[in-house]
């Protein structure tokens, strides 16, 4: 599980304007990475110009999945993970990242502003937090560790089951043998009784 990029953008009449972006282009070669960001915030811009106000959606290209939040005041926000990435993880990271946007860039700087100019410096830290979705979402590490512990009641369960198995193979066995016994007990009772010391 992975995410590559983290965006804010906003939705304004004929495009949508970039307004801040944080970017883990690590995976790819160094001389693929420029050409990676450029691809991603062009894919970003486009699936924000094409959704409506007010929507999020889950849009599906190769190996990635871009997860897009755009709120009904224009401002949006993408996420660009690989197809493992939690959906439900990623969207709780845009509302936290939108509503926190919001809060400290004033409204009115929004359809002219630009990344150099945006003073929020989260968005690499929350990229950062996100890369691994069990640490950073409460929900995701609860559901984990209920994985976890389903596992280990099926490991023993499984380890009973054959216990018991093995248990049901010495009874038997212990049957035959008994069964032998039986006989040789009996022979052996005849075998002295021909026997008898007087």
């Amino acid at each position: 599980m992975r995410l590559y990029s983290l965006s804010v953008l906003y939705k304004g009449d004929p495009r949508a304007r970039l307004l801040k972006a944080a970017y883990d282009v690590s995976s790819f070669s160094f001389f693929q990475r420029s050409s990676v960001q450029e691809f991603m915030t062009f894919t970003s811009q486009l699936i924000v110009e094409r959704s409506p106000l007010g929507s999020r959606a889950s849009v599906k290209e190769q190996e990635y999945l871009c997860h897009v939040y755009v709120r009904s005041d224009g401002l949006a926000g993408v996420v660009i993970a690989d197809t493992e990435y939690p959906p439900r993880v990623g969207f709780t990271l845009l509302d936290k990242v939108l509503d926190e946007f919001s809060r400290q860039v004033s409204r009115m700087d929004w359809p002219s502003a630009s990344p150099a100019s945006v003073a929020y410096a989260a968005l690499d830290g929350y990229l950062s937090k996100y890369q691994n979705p069990r640490d950073a979402d409460p929900m995701t590490r609860v559901q984990a560790e209920l994985d976890e512990t389903k596992i280990i009641l099926h490991n023993t369960m499984e380890s009973l089951l054959e216990r018991g198995e093995k248990l049901d193979d010495l009874v038997s066995k212990s049957e035959v043998l008994g069964a032998h016994s039986k006989a040789f007990y009996k022979t052996a009772r005849k075998q002295n009784s021909c026997c008898k010391i007087m």
